[in-house]
């Protein structure tokens, strides 16, 4: 019979965690010959202990996935990040069930903030366009240095800094919340804002 798997926010008791969690980031950056920011398991467990991750597990306590929240700019931009899926539990939907679940936290936590990514993964594209990103130009992500330091460990950077940060090979996506002026948007709610870019996204 198949386990059930369980989504939602972290806290300490998942702490244990985290050597595994990095080791699976690290592992899987290194097979998809792109590097992320590589972070320590004292890192991830801090994000842990902030209440600022997503963790999803099996009722027997096995890891299955996680992705944490980072701030920018005293919380002008939030970014979703290291979202990493254990191997066996790939190709499952497993991966979008999380973006999902921190995506809200983030909200929650900064309702003001702009959420941004920067992806060369079609899947990741696709999921972030179910949730409301759009494309957009680097100029308008956080200029905030010690994000684009992150990108040192990457094999594309020497890329990024010919352009003087203007593009690379990843694709830079953005939410950008409402106005108070606007109708009030149900988080809850993962409504397709850019039915065109998804369609061609889909052909993809």
């Amino acid at each position: 019979m198949e386990q059930k798997i369980i989504v939602r926010v972290a806290h300490s008791g998942d702490i244990s965690y985290a050597i595994a969690i990095t080791d699976e980031m690290e592992s899987s950056a290194k097979a998809r010959g792109t590097g992320i920011a590589k972070r320590s398991p004292a890192y991830v467990a801090k994000k842990i202990e902030e209440g600022k991750a997503v963790i999803a597990h099996t009722e027997d306590g096995t890891w299955v996935g996680f992705c944490y929240i980072e701030a920018w700019q005293h919380g002008q931009f939030v970014a979703n990040s290291g979202l990493i899926v254990s191997p066996p539990f790939r190709k499952s939907g497993m991966a979008k069930k999380i973006k999902q679940t921190i995506f809200q936290l983030s909200r929650e936590k900064y309702p003001s903030a702009k959420i941004f990514g920067l992806t060369t993964g079609l899947a990741v594209m696709k999921i972030n366009s179910e949730l409301g990103y759009e494309p957009v130009t680097y100029s308008e992500l956080t200029d905030d240095e010690e994000f684009w330091s992150g990108c040192k460990n990457c094999v594309n950077y020497e890329i990024l800094m010919s352009k003087d940060r203007k593009n690379c090979m990843c694709t830079a996506m953005l939410y950008q919340p409402k106005q108070a002026n606007e109708p009030k948007e149900n988080v809850a709610e993962f409504k397709i804002k850019q039915p065109k870019l998804l369609n061609w996204l889909r052909k993809k």
